[in-house]
């Protein structure tokens, strides 16, 4: 399977550098370019890609607002992951992003083999920021209930749930086998129920809900 990937960045030697990049990926294909967040958004909606690398900072609409129209109502159809491109010295873009439904954040000065993977991290549905930084975004700009965890979501069983905190907390599929005596397979369907039944993205968003709804609190472990 080629993934096909759209590019969005005001430079054009930062699109190009990328383009030669994944030029060299027999699995990736760069379908498309953009320069500004207008542009993204009308490239993404006529070539449908699969993953989109997102600039923040771009002439008339940002990043932000395009991947809000990118992963808005319109793109239900076909589901797009965005990629934030980040010098990650503004962390309330990071979370803003997140809101909007980003599914990670990469470093302007990531290494090229981080640049591929990233782009395959998001493709299968994982999520490329790690949980302990999703973390201390949403401790720092979210606003869940500092007092009691939230009881737990009608959609969700008990065991849902406890992956869902486990989830929240920074645990890998690993970690939380361990933690509620399961197999990794085990929680890995788990983990698939809980993003369909709550509608979410991929296990970042996860960790978002769990905090915006208190189930666990900033500064609790």
């Amino acid at each position: 399977m080629t993934l096909r990937v759209v590019l969005a960045d005001d430079q054009d030697l930062v699109r190009a550098g990328f383009r030669v990049i994944l030029g060299t990926e027999e699995d990736i294909d760069v379908v498309g370019e953009a320069r500004d967040g207008l542009e993204a958004v009308a490239v993404v909606g006529r070539l449908r890609p699969d993953v989109v690398l997102m600039d923040v900072q771009m002439p008339g609409v940002d990043g932000l607002e395009a991947t809000r129209r990118i992963l808005g109502p319109a793109g239900a159809d076909h589901p797009i992951k965005v990629v934030i491109l980040t010098t990650f010295d503004r962390e309330d873009y990071l979370f803003e992003a997140l809101r909007a439904g980003a599914s990670g954040f990469l470093l302007k000065n990531s290494s090229p083999e981080d640049l591929v993977e990233s782009i395959r991290i998001v493709a299968r549905g994982d999520a490329l920021l790690s949980p302990e930084v999703t973390r201390r975004v949403i401790a720092r700009f979210g606003t869940p209930s500092p007092s009691t965890p939230s009881r737990r979501p009608p959609e969700l069983t008990d065991r849902e749930f406890e992956v869902l905190v486990h989830l929240a907390r920074g645990a890998s599929n690993a970690e939380i086998a361990t933690a509620l005596y399961l197999g990794e397979t085990t929680v890995k369907t788990h983990v698939s129920r809980i993003l369909a039944k709550l509608s979410l993205r991929d296990r970042t968003h996860a960790v978002v809900f769990a905090y915006e709804h208190g189930i666990v609190a900033p500064g609790r472990s």
